[in-house]
This record gives C-alpha cells, sequence and structure tokens, in this order.
C-alpha cells in the first residue's frame, strides 16, 4: 500500500516533492505504510518534520533519518 498525502510540508514542499518523498520513504527505506500513516496522523497534531516524526516515534532508525535528510538536501 502507497501512502498518498495532499498536505504540503512545513518549509511549503511542494506536492511533487513530498509525493517522491513519500515515494522514497516506502520504497527505498522500506517504511511501511501503517508507519507513515501514524506519522502523518502526529503531524497533524504537532507541527514538525516528517522525518523526526518517523524517528521521535521509533519508526525509523538514526542511519535512515540521515538517509532521509541527504535525500532532502539532494531532491
Amino acid at each position: 500500500m502507497i501512502i498518498h498525502s495532499t498536505q504540503v510540508g512545513e518549509t511549503q514542499m511542494t506536492q511533487s516533492r513530498y509525493s517522491r518523498l513519500i515515494h522514497f520513504l516506502q520504497e527505498d527505506l522500506a517504511i511501511s505504510a501503517a508507519s507513515l500513516a501514524v506519522a502523518l496522523r502526529h503531524r497533524e497534531q504537532e507541527p514538525g518534520s516528517l522525518a523526526i516524526i518517523l524517528w521521535q516515534y521509533g519508526l525509523i532508525t538514526l542511519d535512515q533519518l540521515e538517509q532521509i535528510y541527504d535525500w532532502l538536501e539532494t531532491a
């Protein structure tokens, strides 16, 4: 299952870039749809980076967090 969201990131991330981020999380880092759904629900309640929320809830490792930030720098 692929998560699709119409939310725009806090840094005014374009919808296309946000969709590519979700795809990267699911396909490259193998983050489950359930984990993404949890993070997206908490993101609605607490403003903040999706990557940080995934990490804070133990849904990704510190190494994966670094990979996400590396991806964001080059995307």
